[in-house]
């Protein structure tokens, strides 16, 4: 698991009051449709928290809610934002 990966498990875990959950998930873990906690509302607050923790904003071309597929496309999303400099 790489560093970005782990900052999204944390931040997925505290905005989603998990309770330590997160940290056990996988790249192939699904979020959208399996964690009933991950409503709209959620994920605007997902989105916020993602933006101030690490530095960076939401494209909005990249906000549909494929990158909440799964762990691992939410933390591709992230790690192209961050790699390519548009924080």
């Amino acid at each position: 698991m790489n560093d970005i990966q782990s900052a999204v498990l944390r931040i997925l875990d505290r905005e989603l009051n998990l309770n330590g959950r997160a940290q056990g998930f996988k790249a192939d873990t699904r979020l959208r449709g399996a964690l009933p906690q991950l409503d709209s509302m959620a994920i605007v607050s997902l989105i916020s928290a993602l933006e101030s923790d690490l530095g960076f904003e939401f494209p909005e071309d990249l906000l549909d809610g494929t990158i909440f597929e799964t762990v691992g496309s939410l933390t591709a999303c992230v790690t192209r934002i961050l790699e390519s400099g548009q924080s």
